[in-house]
């Protein structure tokens, strides 16, 4: 029998290959001394990019970014106790959100449990119903040998399985922790395959097919696996408007006019005119995906009270407002295509003045949003979104916090190509913001940008840890207004005392950006016009930029472009 270490050695080793065998490139680490087995295991692979992160919680979110960014789980490893608790926040999120995660948290042996161990709490199932399976791996023994595999492979399947999102792994390792490991059991020759969505029916099609044809529809195109051109396509067929979220994929440029544009960008403010959203109402509704951040168009959409079919890739069903009439699993590009094949072979929709009449709203409202965004004396938060939307190069992505940032992107952000937006949607928290757009950077290679309010910044100050040595193209696009600029527009801030609200919602804090950054070893500059943003944005990063901004003064801009939309739509 080989020595403890040597086995413990090897059975890490061996959870690290089969990982590897199923295409894991990622591993990200927390540094601490009971981890060192998997730690060490996962140092002595060149297949795997190693981040380490000081932070436990900054790491969580980190993997969650790598993993969006790549489609494949990464690593996550921390030692024991409180360190495992850190990753909570990120574990829920990926729960939420439907990211594999493949969490490792290192724990004491059995012997030192409820005994009063430095640094040793109860793990097991640590995360609860956040994770798709959780597994308590024993102090490794040989005897089991015959079965690592199983157990990595087991654990990378329920990640990456119908409804993907994070998997725990308690590993329980017993001094001495240092060894060498010995041959590691023979692969499987069965192959690793990726969930792929199965398909929606041809009766669901042909009788979907059957609503949608020769009536006024709409497409909400929201965030999921599928190809914005078949949700497109399937637009022109129909001669429906789309409701492009940013983070769908289809929020791109058309060679239109206003008669046969179908992409719909400004549907926030359009449909803030009251009298266009009363004489505007779709006889039905087909989702893709995830619901859009606008309360305002989610209010709309359920006041038509007509049918609702919502197409996901997962079983999961958001529909707070309990709308939904037809809920349909599969493949979204493939449904969508079948859809156009039904719809081609008979009727097309007849009515050509509904869609003008959208793509007209739409070019008067994009009109109208620049005419009021160049008559504000000062840089205002919406252009700021909307530079930042329009100015990275083709090929970048974009990561938005949440607040106001991701609905000024939503809001504002003008149809272009070459750009993937990226949010953590899931619970819509603002923690762990940095770390995640850190690893959507890492995991991509690609120009990275991240908009984000000062106080989500403050959230997650490290996630600027040794930023500097990542080697990434992180640009770092702050709106620095002092306090949290989303509460301005409840009715806390018309309602409570200037005193009251700024206590418990307004939060101002006196911390200097620019200083903090500095304190990283992160470049960075202040601006105030849009031609200093434009600057900014084109440098490649790490960079932070800071746009001062105040927050009373961001609800009037605001206004003031609703106000100017409507009116465009009156014209």
């Amino acid at each position: 029998m080989a020595t403890s270490s040597a086995i413990t050695a090897t059975f890490c080793s061996t959870l690290v290959d089969e990982w590897i065998v199923c295409g894991v490139r990622h591993a990200v680490v927390a540094p601490g001394s009971r981890s060192t087995p998997m730690a060490l295991a996962l140092a002595e692979r060149s297949e795997l990019e190693l981040h380490v992160f000081h932070d436990e919680r900054s790491a969580g979110f980190a993997a969650l970014g790598i993993a969006k960014a790549t489609g494949m789980p990464a690593i996550l490893l921390c030692t024991s106790g409180t360190a495992a608790v850190e990753f909570h926040p990120a574990v829920v999120e990926a729960h939420h959100a439907e990211v594999p995660i493949l969490v490792c948290t290192a724990d004491r042996p059995p012997e030192l449990q409820g005994v009063g161990a430095p640094q040793t709490i109860d793990q097991k199932n640590l995360y609860g119903v956040a994770v798709r399976l959780f597994h308590n791996a024993n102090v490794a023994d040989d005897r089991q040998f015959d079965q690592w595999r199983d157990v990595a492979r087991t654990m990378i399947v329920n990640a990456m399985g119908v409804v993907p999102g994070p998997v725990h792994l308690n590993l329980q390792f017993r001094e001495p922790l240092l060894g060498v490991a010995t041959s590691l059991p023979i692969a499987n020759s069965e192959t690793f395959s990726l969930h792929v969505p199965g398909k929606v029916s041809a009766q669901e099609i042909r009788e979907l097919a059957s609503q949608m044809q020769n009536r006024r529809g709409i497409i909400v195109a929201g965030p999921d696996d599928y190809n914005s051109y078949s949700a497109l396509n399937l637009a022109k067929v129909l001669g429906w408007p789309v409701f492009a979220d940013p983070r769908s994929g289809c929020r791109t440029v058309e060679n239109s006019t206003a008669e046969n544009s179908t992409v719909i960008a400004a549907m926030d403010s359009i449909l803030r005119d009251e009298k266009f959203a009363s004489t505007h109402k779709p006889e039905i509704i087909l989702r893709l995906g995830s619901p859009p951040a606008s309360k305002i168009v989610n209010a709309w959409l359920t006041s038509c009270n007509v049918p609702q079919t919502v197409l996901t890739t997962s079983s999961t069903l958001i529909d707070p407002e309990r709308t939904v009439t037809t809920h349909l699993v599969g493949n979204i590009s493939a449904a969508c295509d079948a859809l156009i094949t039904v719809i081609e072979q008979t009727a097309r929709n007849a009515s050509s003045s509904w869609l003008a009449d959208w793509g007209l709203a739409e070019i008067n409202a994009q009109r109208a949003i620049n005419e009021t965004l160049a008559n504000e004396p000062v840089l205002s938060e919406p252009a700021v979104a909307r530079a930042v939307y329009g100015l990275l190069p083709e090929g970048s992505h974009l990561v938005v916090s949440s607040s106001m940032p991701i609905r000024d992107i939503e809001w504002y952000g003008v149809p272009r190509f070459g750009l993937t937006v990226h949010a953590n949607r899931g619970v819509n928290g603002i923690d762990g913001v940095v770390s995640t757009a850190v690893g959507i950077a890492l995991g991509t290679k690609a120009p990275t940008a991240l908009l984000i309010g000062d106080i989500a910044l403050l959230h997650d100050t490290n996630g600027l840890l040794t930023l500097m040595s990542r080697k990434v193209d992180l640009r770092i696009i702050v709106v620095d207004n002092r306090g949290g600029g989303i509460f301005s527009f409840l009715p806390q801030a018309e309602t409570l005392s200037r005193e009251r609200f700024e206590m418990l919602f307004g939060t101002p804090h006196e911390v200097n950006l620019e200083m903090l950054a500095t304190a990283h070893g992160v470049p960075s500059v202040t601006v105030n016009s849009l031609d200093g943003l434009a600057e900014a944005i084109a440098l490649r990063g790490p960079y932070l930029t800071r746009i001062v901004t105040s927050r009373e003064e961001n609800v009037g801009v605001h206004e003031r472009i609703n106000q100017m939309v409507s009116a465009s739509l009156r014209r």
